[in-house]
């Protein structure tokens, strides 16, 4: 019995120097998401701080202008960061965003309108003692409200972010 005392000590301690020891994400953070599985490529980031749960906000705005269509994405989501050790957090996250498309691709079939998606987030990221935070993230959207099947569909999309921390 002394032994799961002890134990039970023991765990409770180290779940407390691990909180106390815990890493804050900044309050700010700006830059690129390179990413591109649903053809809009890079955007731009946002990232905000929600409380002092390590909650946050994140913005990402993303277009593309080429000979085929025009397109704009605008996706928000609500992450949980938790720290790994050190510099090193995972973070998992749902959101929603917008899609809206001009385009004519020459055969008749006509992309323009605007449509709505869902989105989760989960990913990896490393907070440098510079004010510099890399991520690497897997963002599965499900679009929805589309005469076009395609983009009714699942979309993944894998991206890299390079963010300016404040």
């Amino acid at each position: 019995m002394k032994k799961l005392v002890l134990l039970a000590v023991f765990v409770i301690g180290a779940t407390f120097y691990n909180q106390a020891e815990a890493q804050t994400i900044s309050d700010n953070a700006i830059g690129v998401r390179f990413g591109g599985g649903d053809g809009v490529g890079a955007e731009i980031s946002y990232q905000r701080a929600l409380g002092t749960n390590n909650n946050r906000l994140e913005l990402d705005l993303g277009w593309r202008d080429n000979s085929d269509y025009d397109a704009f994405k605008l996706t928000g989501l609500y992450q949980w960061v938790w720290n790994i050790e050190g510099g090193f957090n995972w973070y998992a996250g749902a959101g929603a965003g917008i899609l809206g498309v001009d385009g004519q691709r020459g055969d008749g079939f006509d992309d323009d309108g605007t449509y709505l998606f869902l989105a989760g987030d989960i990913g990896i990221e490393y907070n440098f003692d510079i004010p510099l935070l890399i991520s690497l993230d897997f963002r599965p959207e499900f679009g929805f409200f589309s005469d076009n099947d395609v983009l009714n569909e699942f979309s993944p999309d894998i991206a890299l972010g390079v963010r300016y921390q404040f």
